[in-house]
C-alpha cells in the first residue's frame, strides 16, 4: 500500500536527509514533506485546513527538538479535526530509547509505533506488515 503524504519532523538535517532517502527508496509515499521544527510542522498542518495542502496520512516525529518537543507536538496535533478525519498516524523516530519516553509516546492514540534512529528499511517493512501503510 502506498501512503499519499508523509511528513517528517526533525531538527537534524542529516536525519532528515537519511529518513527522506529511506522513505523514497522504499517507494511507500507519493509525497514527502520535511519540517525542521514542531512549530513549522504545526503551521504547515494549519494550512491544510483550507485544502491547498494535503493533510499527511503518516508522520515520523522526533522527540528532542528546541522550542517545542515531540510530546508538545502530539498535544497539539490531537486537537486537529483532520487528525481524526484523515486517520493520521504518528511514528516516533527518536534517538531516545528511554522506556519512559516510549511509554509516554504510546499513550497517545495517534502514535502507532516507536523506533530508535536511524530509520531503516526494516522499520518501514514492519509498519507495512502491521497494516499501517
Amino acid at each position: 500500500m502506498k501512503v499519499k503524504n508523509i511528513l517528517l519532523i526533525d531538527d537534524n538535517e542529516i536525519d532528515n536527509y537519511v529518513n527522506n532517502h529511506i522513505i523514497t527508496k522504499s517507494k511507500i509515499a507519493e509525497k514527502i514533506t520535511v519540517k525542521k521544527s514542531a512549530m513549522a510542522a504545526l503551521e504547515y498542518l494549519k494550512n491544510t485546513e483550507g485544502g491547498t495542502v494535503e493533510f499527511p496520512e503518516l508522520i515520523f516525529l522526533d522527540i528532542s527538538m528546541p522550542v517545542m518537543d515531540g510530546f508538545g507536538f502530539l498535544e497539539e496535533i490531537i486537537k486537529f479535526p483532520q487528525t481524526i478525519e484523515k486517520q493520521c498516524a504518528v511514528v516516533m523516530l527518536s534517538s531516545s530509547d528511554n522506556p519512559n519516553d516510549i511509554k509516554r509516546a504510546m499513550n497517545f492514540e495517534v502514535v502507532i509505533d516507536f523506533f530508535t534512529k536511524p530509520l531503516r528499511i526494516e522499520m518501514i517493512e514492519k509498519l507495512a506488515e502491521k497494516g499501517n501503510l
